[in-house]
C-alpha cells in the first residue's frame, strides 16, 4: 500500500458511531484541526499504523443543506478543505434513513467509502445486506464494520486510503427521474461554467439550486437572464409534481433509497431485537409520569457516588499521596539548602496550588465515567426527548438540552454544540443560559467547601447547587423569551438510538480526555496562576517580602474588592481574591485558597475556611461561584459564536449581577433561620 499524506473525513448521521470509529482509528489521539473553520473546530488525529494518514471527525449531520450551523460548517470543510476521501459511516440497522445523506455526499465528487456500522446487530437479527450489489449500485466500496467491537476497521482504512490514492470518485450520481431529472439536468447545463470557475461540483450546485439553497446561489453569482430561466424551470417542476422544490428533492432521494433497499436487503428491516428491547425500556424511562423523577433519581445517585462515597474516598487517598510527595519535595529542598524564598515559592506556591487541584482528580473521573455511561447507553437523547415539552414552555426545544447537559462538563464545547440548533434565536438563548450549568471546573471548589462545612450532607448540598443553576436558567429563559429573544423555538425532531451496552474502550477514552484536560490545565493555567498568587501574597506593594499575607499586594487588591461581597456574607479579602483569580479558570479559586492557607503557619485548609466563612456564607459563596461570570475561555467562545465582544461583556455583567442577587437573597433569607 502506498505511503502518502491523506486526509480522511468521517461523515454520518448522529448516533451512527462517528466518535467510536474515530477512537478506533486513532486510539483516541487528537490534535488541533487543520480543517477547522471559524465556526467549527474539528477533531483530528493520526490513523494508527498508517503513516501520513489523518482522520477528521465531522459533527453528526442529516444533510448538506443550510439547516444548522454544523451542517454549513461540515459543508465548508468538505468543499473548501477538500479531504482526500470520505468515510460515510452508516447505521446498518437504520439503513434506509442513513442513505439519504450518502446520496448528497456522493455529489461532492470526492473519493468515498461506505462503512456499514453495527453489522453485528444486523446479523443477530438474521438480516442480510448484499454488499457487492450495494457497491455496484452506488459505485463506491462498501464494507461491513462494528466500530464498538473494532471489527472491519483495518480493511476500511485500507480501502479508504486506496480510494484516495486512485481518486476513485462515485460515478453514479444521477439518482433522479421524471420532472426532477429534467430540472436538475437543465440547470446543470446553465451553471456548469460558473460552478467550475468557483471550484464547486456541478451536480451538487444544481441540486442545491433546486432546493433553494441561498449560499450556493450567492456563490454562483448568476446573471439575471440565467436566474430567470432557472426560476421558470423550477416553477414548471413544482407545477407538474404538485409539490414544493424541497419536497420534490427529498421525495426523489427517498424513492431512490427505497429502490436500493429492495435490491440489496434480503429481509425487510421493520424491527430488530434492539428496537423491541428499546420499546420495552422506554415504557418506563420515557413514561409521561415517571420519566423526570427517574432522571432526577439517577442524577442524585451520580452525585452521591461522586461526592459522597467513591469519588470522595478516592480523592482522600490521592490527597494523602499528594501531601506525601509535597513533603518529600520540601525535605529535598531543605537538604539542598534552598533559600526561604525558593522553599516558599515551591512548597507554599506551586505545590500547594497545583496539589490542591490534582487531589480532586478522582471526582472528575467518577463524574465523567457516569455521564459517559448515560450517553453511550442511549439514555441522554431520551432525556432531551422527555424534557422537550417542559423546555418549550420557557422558549426552548429539546435540542437545547444536549448543549446544556454538555455544559455540566465544560461550557466551551457546550456553547460550540449549539451550532446544531436550527435558528439564531434558539442558539443565542441557549448560549446565554449554558454558563449557569455547573461545569466540572467548579467541582474541586464544591468538594473542598462541602468537606469543610457539610461533611454529612455533601450530596444534598451538591444537588442543591445544580438545581439552583437550573432554576436560575429557567427564570432567565422566561424573562428573555418575553424580551430579548421573543419567538417560538424550532420544533424538535430527534431520532432516538437503540439502547446499547457502552463499550469499555469508548467510555475509558472519554473519561481520559476529560481527565487529561484537567491535568493539562492544572500544570499550565493553574501552575502560572499559583506562581502569580504566591508572588502577590508574599510581597508588599513596595516589593519587600512579608511574613503576614494581610500586608501583601494580594491583600490590598482583595480589600479593595471585598466590600462588594460584604452583603453576601463573605467580605473576607481572601474570598474576594479567590473569586478574581477564578476568572482565569474556576479551579484557580481552590489553588488560591490553598496558597493562602500554606502562607498561614499551623492552619489547615478547613481551619482557614472556618475563619473566612460560616456554613451559610460558605453556601452563598458556592452559589456565587456557580453563577458568576464564566472563565476567559468561555467568554472567548461566546464572542466567537455570537459574533462580537459586546455579547461577551454583556454576559459578564449579566451573570455577575444575577450571581450577586441570588447569593444576596439566599444569605438574607438564610440569616432568618440561623
Amino acid at each position: 500500500m502506498a505511503r502518502f499524506n491523506v486526509n480522511i473525513a468521517l461523515a454520518g448521521n448522529p448516533n451512527s458511531g462517528l466518535t467510536t470509529l474515530y477512537n478506533q482509528m486513532t486510539g483516541g489521539l487528537q490534535h488541533q484541526g487543520v480543517f477547522s473553520t471559524p465556526g467549527n473546530k474539528t477533531k483530528e488525529g493520526p490513523v494508527k499504523g498508517h503513516n501520513g494518514a489523518n482522520v477528521i471527525e465531522l459533527p453528526g449531520m442529516y444533510s448538506l443543506s443550510e439547516y444548522t450551523v454544523d451542517d454549513m460548517a461540515n459543508r465548508q470543510i468538505l468543499l473548501e478543505g477538500k479531504p482526500d476521501v470520505i468515510i460515510n459511516i452508516v447505521d446498518a440497522t437504520n439503513f434506509e434513513r442513513n442513505l439519504y445523506l450518502t446520496l448528497q455526499l456522493m455529489e461532492l465528487e470526492i473519493p468515498m467509502v461506505l462503512a456499514l456500522n453495527m453489522m453485528d446487530e444486523v446479523y443477530s437479527n438474521d438480516i442480510e445486506i448484499d454488499m457487492n450489489k450495494l457497491s455496484e449500485i452506488l459505485t463506491i466500496p462498501v464494507l461491513p464494520i462494528s466500530a464498538s467491537k473494532n471489527r472491519g476497521i483495518h480493511d476500511l482504512i485500507h480501502y479508504a486510503i486506496e480510494a484516495a490514492d486512485k481518486h476513485q470518485v462515485p460515478t453514479n450520481i444521477d439518482f433522479c427521474k421524471g420532472h426532477v431529472h429534467t430540472a436538475i439536468h437543465s440547470i446543470s447545463h446553465i451553471i456548469e461554467e460558473p460552478a467550475r470557475e468557483i471550484g464547486l461540483p456541478v451536480r451538487f450546485c444544481a441540486t442545491k439550486i433546486v432546493e433553494g439553497d441561498k449560499p450556493v446561489i450567492r456563490q454562483l453569482s448568476l446573471d439575471d437572464g440565467d436566474s430567470a430561466i432557472i426560476r421558470d424551470i423550477i416553477k414548471d417542476m413544482e407545477h407538474h409534481m404538485d409539490t414544493d422544490r424541497e419536497a420534490a428533492m427529498a421525495d426523489m432521494r427517498y424513492a431512490f433509497v427505497e429502490d436500493v433497499c429492495k435490491e440489496v436487503v434480503t429481509k425487510e428491516i421493520t424491527t430488530t431485537i434492539q428496537h423491541d428491547r428499546a420499546i420495552k425500556i422506554d415504557k418506563i424511562l420515557t413514561n409521561r409520569i415517571f420519566a423526570i423523577p427517574i432522571f432526577l433519581c439517577i442524577m442524585v445517585f451520580i452525585f452521591w457516588l461522586t461526592f459522597g462515597s467513591l469519588g470522595s474516598l478516592l480523592s482522600d487517598w490521592l490527597s494523602v499521596g499528594v501531601d506525601w510527595v509535597i513533603k518529600q519535595i520540601g525535605n529535598g529542598l531543605l537538604s539542598a539548602g534552598a533559600s526561604t524564598e525558593v522553599y516558599s515559592l515551591v512548597i507554599n506556591g506551586v505545590c500547594a496550588g497545583v496539589g490542591s487541584v490534582i487531589s480532586f482528580l478522582p471526582i472528575i473521573a467518577v463524574l465523567f465515567f457516569c455521564l459517559s455511561i448515560l450517553e453511550d447507553s442511549g439514555y441522554m437523547p431520551r432525556v432531551a426527548f422527555v424534557m422537550d415539552k417542559l423546555l418549550e414552555k420557557i422558549g426552548l426545544s429539546g435540542r437545547s438540552l444536549v448543549p446544556m447537559l454538555i455544559g455540566f462538563g465544560c461550557s466551551v464545547p457546550a456553547i460550540m454544540a449549539t451550532r446544531s440548533l436550527p435558528s439564531k434565536r434558539d442558539r443565542h438563548l441557549t448560549i446565554t443560559l449554558i454558563p449557569f450549568m455547573s461545569c466540572s471546573a467548579k467541582l474541586p471548589l464544591y468538594a473542598m467547601i462541602t468537606a469543610a462545612f457539610f461533611p454529612t450532607n455533601g450530596t444534598l448540598v451538591m444537588a442543591g447547587l445544580y438545581i439552583t443553576g437550573i432554576l436560575v436558567s429557567i427564570i432567565c429563559a422566561l424573562i428573555f423569551n418575553k424580551t430579548l429573544f421573543q419567538g417560538d423555538p424550532v420544533p424538535f425532531v430527534m431520532v432516538l438510538p437503540p439502547y446499547r451496552i457502552p463499550a469499555a474502550k469508548s467510555v475509558a477514552l472519554r473519561v481520559w480526555e476529560n481527565v487529561k484536560g484537567f491535568i493539562k490545565k492544572a500544570f499550565t493555567v493553574i501552575f502560572v496562576a499559583t506562581i502569580v498568587i504566591w508572588f502577590l501574597q508574599s510581597f508588599s506593594p513596595g516589593l519587600t517580602m512579608v511574613s503576614d499575607p494581610s500586608h501583601s499586594m494580594l491583600a490590598a487588591i482583595g480589600k479593595f474588592v471585598s466590600p462588594v461581597f460584604e452583603p453576601l456574607g463573605f467580605g473576607d479579602w481572601r474570598a474576594a481574591t479567590a473569586l478574581i483569580t477564578g476568572l482565569s479558570a474556576k479551579e484557580a479559586v481552590v489553588s488560591t485558597m490553598a496558597v493562602l492557607t500554606k502562607a498561614t503557619s499551623g492552619l489547615t485548609l478547613a481551619q482557614m475556611l472556618s475563619q473566612m466563612f460560616t456554613p451559610l456564607s460558605a453556601y452563598c459563596f458556592l452559589t456565587f461561584c456557580l453563577l458568576y461570570m464564566p472563565c476567559v475561555a468561555t467568554l472567548a467562545t461566546v464572542r466567537r459564536e455570537m459574533g462580537g465582544w459586546k455579547y461577551a461583556f454583556s454576559t459578564v455583567l449579566f451573570q455577575t449581577g444575577v450571581a450577586w442577587i441570588v447569593a444576596f437573597i439566599i444569605y438574607h433569607i438564610g440569616s432568618l433561620f440561623v
